[in-house]
């Protein structure tokens, strides 16, 4: 007899071994799945543009191809917020210089890293391709006009990994209309969207 009460009490020593152990993993479970979605929710990393400077401007006739040469340079002042508890590590991103909606210029934003809950601050140089600027009729009316409209956009790809398993795939867009100022050669206004894609 005492040796079927010794196998009941291992027996049961083992299914109390088994319960704890159990409720131990489901509470570490449910502890990180409750972390995951309150305390480290990712949330939308946010870039925006400070300033939009604009950094050369020049105009002259191109008299052997009849044409007008212009020089441009937009100087943007960005800030990349990260406003989540874990790393924001981007890639190479682009800043995109239109005119009525064709690509004339064009920059790279270099990959790097922000802190959790911080912020950085780039500057990017966008330069026109003159080139591509050269059969534009509306480029002089608007020179003559005095005032000359842009759309910058900048597109930063990016990922935040929570706990190390998790990873979430973040995209942060901004978008500014330019005016650009012929005679004072400065920026008259511009007015800037922003938006994030998970």
């Amino acid at each position: 007899m005492d040796s079927g009460n010794g196998k009941q009490w291992i027996r049961r020593r083992r299914y109390r071994c088994l319960l704890i152990s159990l409720s131990i993993f489901i509470f570490l479970v449910l502890l990180i799945a409750i972390l995951a979605v309150t305390v480290f929710r990712v949330r939308d990393a946010t870039t925006t543009v400070n300033s939009v400077k604009l950094g050369g401007f020049s105009t002259g006739l191109n008299i052997p191809n009849l044409g007008l040469d212009i020089n441009v340079t937009l100087d943007l002042d960005l800030t990349a917020h990260n406003p989540n508890r874990v790393s924001f590590r981007y890639g190479a991103g682009t800043a995109d210089l239109l005119y009525r909606g064709e690509q004339v210029g064009d920059a790279a934003i270099p990959p790097g890293e922000i802190g959790a809950r911080s912020s950085e601050r780039m500057n990017v140089s966008l330069t026109i391709y003159a080139a591509k600027l050269i059969g534009e009729t509306a480029l002089y009316a608007e020179v003559l006009s005095g005032s000359i409209d842009f759309q910058t956009t900048t597109r930063i790809p990016g990922r935040v990994t929570v706990m190390g398993i998790f990873r979430h795939h973040i995209v942060t867009y901004s978008s500014c209309d330019v005016a650009v100022n012929v005679s004072s050669r400065s920026v008259q206004n511009s007015n800037c969207k922003y938006k994030a894609k998970i």
